[in-house]
């Protein structure tokens, strides 16, 4: 996660209330920015070995584009992070349109080869 967040989602940071923090929390806390679409709810940890990042709109499921959009904000863009689909007997569901993004501190995170990703880079798969 970027040790500095930009400025623009830093005037975001909640400040009152509930779920207030400051710069002083650091990776820690709550922000209202404006993604793609709209307006985002975004909060972030980094507590527990873990890298974390709560995304929920007011009225929808955030979109691939808005979590790649808040990717790019709080991580450098040669990170990788995940958006997890665990066992449903692990679900939980405390709100109705957030998704989550994760990076485990320190860990490598495994990927498929690129040649695994898609037609445009696999030979064996005929357009």
């Amino acid at each position: 996660m970027k040790q500095v967040l930009p400025a623009f989602i830093e005037a975001g940071r909640i400040k009152t209330g509930p779920l207030a923090s400051t710069p002083a929390f650091g990776n820690n806390g709550m922000f209202m920015i404006m993604g793609p679409s709209g307006s985002l709810a975004v909060m972030i940890s980094d507590g527990g070995g873990w890298e974390h990042a709560s995304v929920s709109c007011k009225d929808h499921v955030p979109t691939w584009d808005e979590m790649c959009y808040v990717k790019d904000q709080f991580w450098d863009g040669e990170e990788c992070v995940i958006e997890y689909h665990p066992p449903k007997s692990e679900y939980v569901d405390c709100c109705k349109f957030c998704l989550h993004l994760w990076k485990p501190i320190g860990v490598k995170i495994p990927r498929p080869p690129l040649e695994f990703v898609g037609a445009g880079s696999n030979p064996r798969i005929k357009r």
